[in-house]
């Protein structure tokens, strides 16, 4: 009697065999079995449109909408005066740029120390003297917003999931489509309701970035130990109390992790926002990027950095401190001395702002620039490797990504639907199966097959190029802590960078083509597997290490047969990781020119047709969670099997 291991892999097998017949057997194929049929095609873009249509007009949503982005757009005009001098209400702006640098400075000081007031102050130094002030200070103005609502309204549904198991179950699968979603697609809804502009960027922020927010706070309340709360009843607390003053507070270091992501999901979506008419960083960035300025594309994109690796830190820094209690004796003056340095310091800034207007405002005639010395270093660079990068983009373009992408749109999409079925059975039987068919079925209803098989293809070369790349330098960082502990840093600090960034650098290389996407996607897509093959490696116990060394094994067969397998379960998280950072990047740089979902994205955008946009936004969600689920039951299973 077969076991259900056996089975299992035997209708795989069966559902791979199908595959290859339909593939082979292309040319006899009936059209129907070729290319989804006219009569399996949905009108999903049409229902979105009614039903936003209905709730715009019928329901009266606009109305609320507006009021809601009227409070938005005043909390906006406040920050901006006094950020950048927009004649609004409270009417006392712009601070100086210098008090705002000596508030950065002390924030960093009062976290954890010098480097990080060092890099805090210095950062808006840099702002300032490079003549970048009022456009970081739009986008700072909208973060300064957004992040508050994000956090608040996390915090809420969080607890409201905590509080009930069915409301957590409803609210899980829209967490984890939400988060598959590509950025363009938040943009549509918000453009049709709000508008364009600042109140637009603001808001498509806060829905971008509550997720994150939610899923840390259900996780830092689920992880309160049962004696912290048996402590807080026997001590009288009511169910309130219990929740703001043992609950909350025990969570606080997930609450406060989930801080720093929506701080960071706030920079990386206002940066976007510029597509929908937010000013800022992103808008000029943008700009510069399409008139190929690389110069100064390359001193806004530091800027962007800056304040990204900034804001990380400083959030972080928060996240991990602890909170300090003085003694009860101690005088108020003692207690809050960096309080009363930075009043000081700040009313200084203030007069020396007055004596010399250029600590409060540098003018871009005053500013410093490193932007000819950028474009001529770059003409040098580009001039002696020009043979090169020519030689491998016509390479990748001739023989490598037109092939492969011939070799993609050529399969019937019943070849790839029955590939997928072999590939979900093997890994998790008929259910894995049946949900590989679910998600790339409904991409095939919805008319967007060809260009869904183009996203496909790009991501999956960038992802093995990616892999390719990563393992590696991951094996070899692994095998000394110091050089572990210093490509992990490079790791978290590459992770903090808007996407928008990395086109940069490859557009300077590659121009605007194939090849400078994938390009992009790579760099993007190697850093969580670089991340997390460091992470697994050096997580193996290393008395495993020395008993395979003590039986005879050499460093090779010891990483074959003992470490790797071992960290498996940690790298696919890794891989997971890339897979998702490929398709957020391939939308993002349809930007530079693709043919895939993102352009067709950008011009669901420009027409702010939301039925179109989010139907291909959901076509992009579903091969992620399609990837989340295969990976993480894979996973799962070697977890099982290593007794982990």
């Amino acid at each position: 009697m077969t076991s259900p291991a056996a089975r299992g892999i035997g209708m795989a097998g069966l559902l791979f065999a199908l595959a290859l017949c339909l593939a082979l057997g292309k040319l006899i194929l009936p059209e129907g079995l070729i290319r989804p049929p006219e009569w399996l095609m949905q009108p999903f873009a049409d229902w979105i449109n009614a039903a936003f249509y209905f709730l715009q007009n019928d329901l009266g949503l606009m109305s609320l909408t507006r009021a809601f982005s009227d409070v938005v757009e005043w909390l906006l005009d406040v920050t901006a005066n006094l950020l950048y001098g927009k004649s609004r209400w409270p009417n006392i702006g712009p601070i100086p740029w210098i008090v705002i640098a000596i508030t950065a400075f002390m924030a960093g000081y009062a976290l954890k120390g010098w480097r990080l007031a060092a890099l805090s102050g210095g950062t808006f130094v840099w702002i300032a003297l490079m003549g970048q002030w009022k456009w970081a200070m739009e986008t700072l103005s909208v973060i300064v917003v957004a992040a508050p609502f994000s956090v608040f309204l996390g915090l809420l549904m969080g607890v409201l999931a905590w509080r009930s198991p069915k409301f957590e179950r409803v609210l899980n699968p829209i967490l984890n489509i939400a988060q598959s979603l590509p950025h363009f697609a938040y943009m549509i809804p918000v453009v049709v309701f709000i508008g364009v502009g600042p109140k637009a960027g603001a808001i498509v922020t806060i829905i971008f970035s509550v997720p994150p927010m939610i899923r840390m706070t259900l996780l830092g309340l689920k992880k309160v130990p049962e004696e912290v709360i048996e402590a807080g009843k026997m001590a009288g607390s009511t169910r309130w109390q219990l929740l703001t003053r043992v609950r909350i507070p025990t969570a606080r270091s997930e609450i406060l992790i989930g801080v720093n992501q929506v701080i960071m999901q706030c920079l990386a979506m206002v940066v976007l926002a510029s597509f929908i008419g937010m000013p800022g960083l992103g808008q000029k960035l943008l700009q510069l990027l399409q008139s190929l300025k690389i110069g100064l594309s390359v001193e806004i994109g530091v800027t962007i950095v800056l304040l990204a690796v900034t804001l990380d830190r400083l959030s972080k820094a928060w996240a991990l401190r602890l909170p300090e209690h003085g003694a009860p004796s101690a005088q108020w003056l003692q207690r809050n001395r960096l309080l009363v340095v930075w009043i000081a310091l700040c009313a200084a800034g203030f007069v020396l702002a007055q004596l010399a207007p250029y600590l409060h405002e540098v003018e871009r005639k005053q500013a410093l620039s490193v932007a000819g010395p950028i474009d001529a270093a770059m003409d040098q660079v580009i001039r002696i490797i020009a043979p090169v990068t020519a030689w491998l983009r016509w390479f990748l373009i001739t023989w490598v990504l037109i092939p492969m992408r011939d070799a993609y749109l050529w399969l019937p999409f019943t070849a790839v639907l029955a590939l997928l079925a072999a590939i979900g059975w093997a890994v998790g039987g008929m259910r894995s199966a049946l949900i590989c068919l679910a998600y790339f079925g409904l991409i095939a209803m919805s008319g967007w097959w060809d260009r869904a098989m183009i996203t496909v293809y790009m991501v999956s070369i960038s992802v093995l190029i990616a892999a390719l790349i990563g393992l590696p330098v991951g094996i070899w960082a692994a095998r000394n802590p110091t050089r572990a502990a210093r490509i992990l840093l490079t790791c978290d600090t590459a992770q903090t960078f808007p996407s928008f960034i990395y086109l940069i650098p490859v557009i300077m290389l590659f121009g605007v083509n194939d090849v400078a996407v994938v390009a992009a996607v790579v760099v993007f897509a190697a850093v969580p597997i670089v991340r997390y093959t460091i992470e697994g490696l050096c997580n193996v116990p290393p008395e495993l290490v020395e008993a395979a060394e003590m039986s005879g094994a050499n460093r090779r067969q010891t990483l074959w047969h003992v470490q790797l397998p071992l960290a498996l379960p940690t790298m696919l998280v890794g891989a997971n990781q890339s897979v998702m950072f490929s398709l957020f990047m391939v939308i993002i740089a349809a930007f530079i020119g693709t043919q895939d979902l993102g352009q067709e994205m950008q011009r669901a955008l420009s027409s702010t047709d939301v039925g179109k946009g989010l139907v291909l936004g959901f076509a992009v969600a579903f091969m992620g969670l399609m990837t989340d689920h295969l990976i993480s039951r894979w996973s799962d299973d070697r977890k099982r099997a290593l007794g982990v």
